[in-house]
């Protein structure tokens, strides 16, 4: 049996600040923000990855306070261009930090507005070999369009 982690709430204080941070800023895409009498939700997802975030008020969204999360975890292929893309947006990103010259030593953070902190962990391998190829990205891309 696969058992797969396709979503991590994220504990926030203000849902509209939030997106705009993890949409505009980060780049994740806005899957869907559902705001009706009985929610304010919203999933945004990484590009590449199978993996997305929900913020919203729903009571278990609640039981972590905003900014308590921590070091959870991103991969890219190169961590220097991903810092200047997050940099050039207004993301304050610590320094790149190499614990290690072997695939995966390398490694820089950041934090949403509330305090949630994010390591980006460098994995060149990814480059070549994504977790979710092109193909099927783009094939899920369609899929959500219909």
């Amino acid at each position: 049996m696969d058992w797969t982690l396709e979503v991590v709430i994220v504990p926030v204080s203000d849902i509209d600040r939030s997106i705009a941070f993890y949409r505009d800023q980060v780049g994740f895409d806005l899957d869907h923000h559902t705001v009706n009498e009985h929610m304010d939700v919203a999933q945004l997802t990484p590009r590449g990855s199978g993996c997305s975030i929900v913020i919203g008020n729903l009571p278990a969204q609640q039981e972590m306070a905003p900014g308590s999360l921590k070091g959870t975890q991103l991969v890219v292929a190169d961590a220097a261009a991903a810092r200047d893309e997050l940099t050039s947006r207004g993301v304050e990103c610590s320094d790149i930090m190499v614990f290690n010259d072997m695939d995966g030593g390398t490694f820089f953070g950041f934090s949403d507005p509330d305090g949630n902190s994010w390591a980006v962990q460098q994995i060149k391998a990814r480059a070549e070999r994504p977790l979710i190829p092109a193909e099927a990205r783009q094939r899920f891309g369609a899929e959500q369009q219909l």
